[in-house]
């Protein structure tokens, strides 16, 4: 439970490994409990090449109503936050997360998106995920670099005030 007494869950979808690892540090920052979002069919290395026009990514990103199945559901109901983290993929989210958010019902609820990318900032704010959860109450999200350290996290985490 947060400092507010809200209860709060950091959820993430990391293909790489480097999205994890700022979740954990966020979660241990906000004193929240941890989820991954887990794709039903894992993306290889192959998968997310975004020079290859026919890798599983560049095919995601050209169309924009593939929702990929997850592995396991997550149950947000218990919460009243939610950090949803993932990278910056064409300077948005990956579909599978927008099959998360899409899976589950938002109302009462607070979502902050964080993104972790070498260099985009745009799409780390989560406004273009507004529409797969639209009952919700969005905090602007941001970019996390892979490097943020727990207690960057632990005052921006004070800063949303949730």
């Amino acid at each position: 439970m947060g400092k507010s007494g809200k209860r709060i869950l950091v959820t993430y979808f990391s293909a790489t490994g480097t999205t994890r690892a700022v979740a954990a540090r966020l979660a241990t920052a906000a004193d929240a409990d941890i989820k991954e979002i887990v794709p039903a069919q894992p993306y290889t290395a192959a998968d997310i090449d975004w020079r290859d026009p026919s890798s599983r990514s560049s095919m995601e990103k050209r169309d924009r109503s593939i929702r990929p199945a997850l592995d396991h559901p997550i149950d947000v109901t218990p919460y009243d936050v939610v950090f949803v983290g993932y990278p910056l993929w064409w300077e948005t989210a990956p579909r599978v997360v927008r099959t998360f958010l899409e899976s589950q019902d938002w109302k009462g609820k607070t979502i902050v998106t964080f993104a972790t990318s070498g260099s985009s900032v745009r799409g780390a704010d989560g406004v273009q995920l507004h529409d797969s959860a639209p009952d919700a109450e969005w905090e602007k999200g941001r970019r996390l670099a892979a490097n943020v350290s727990e207690r960057e996290l632990a005052k921006w985490v004070d800063e949303l005030g949730l």
